[in-house]
């Protein structure tokens, strides 16, 4: 199983209580696996709720920030550990070597553009960590239709719909992760990000 899994999440709660429900629900079930958290450190939205269910359930939870956002209101201040950043490009850096997974929770452009950057590094062969989507109440419909109209149109390889995977709840993404092949690791094109 993983000792940490790098969570992408919305600064904001979002309009259905699903969300909020389903960070919390991952949150327990990482500190009752005793996977270590990693996410963006801040302490609103689906990412405070899901930092305050690892903690309150005694897990470990590692905030990543750029200097910036390390201010009263925005950085979560009851974490475990918080690692400071220059930049929100190494905050990134920072959050992809020290996980050894990723799940995407709903969120908006920053949680749209950590995503991104992870299924592009797999696509790469960069990193062949697993990636999940925690699709609650369907958020990510609408993700996986673009993803499926960039193949139909040429844009993407029909093998990279693999470098990444899809569940409803907070358990059946954890189990599809652990099962989780990348399509390129049997490939000599793996590398490492530099």
């Amino acid at each position: 199983m993983f000792q940490s899994i790098c969570v992408f999440c919305g600064s904001r709660p979002g309009t259905d209580p699903a969300y909020i429900e389903a960070a919390r629900a991952l949150g327990h079930l990482l500190a009752q696996q005793r996977i270590t958290l990693i996410f963006g450190g801040g302490a609103t939205g689906m990412m405070g709720a899901l930092a305050d269910a690892v903690l309150a359930a005694g897990g470990r939870a590692v905030g990543v920030i750029p200097e910036s956002m390390n201010v009263p209101n925005v950085v979560h201040e009851g974490l475990n550990e918080l690692i400071i950043t220059p930049t929100m490009y190494s905050r990134k850096v920072r959050m992809f070597k020290l996980a050894d997974a990723f799940i995407t929770l709903p969120g908006g452009l920053g949680t749209l553009d950590e995503l991104f950057e992870a299924l592009t590094l797999s696509q790469l062969g960069y990193e062949l960590k697993p990636i999940g989507l925690l699709n609650v109440a369907g958020y990510y419909d609408p993700l996986m239709e673009l993803i499926e109209h960039a193949v139909q149109a040429g844009f993407i390889a029909p093998r990279y719909r693999d470098v990444f995977t899809v569940a409803a709840t907070p358990s059946e993404l954890l189990e599809a992760l652990a099962a989780f092949q990348h399509p390129l690791a049997k490939t000599d094109t793996a590398r490492s990000i530099p």
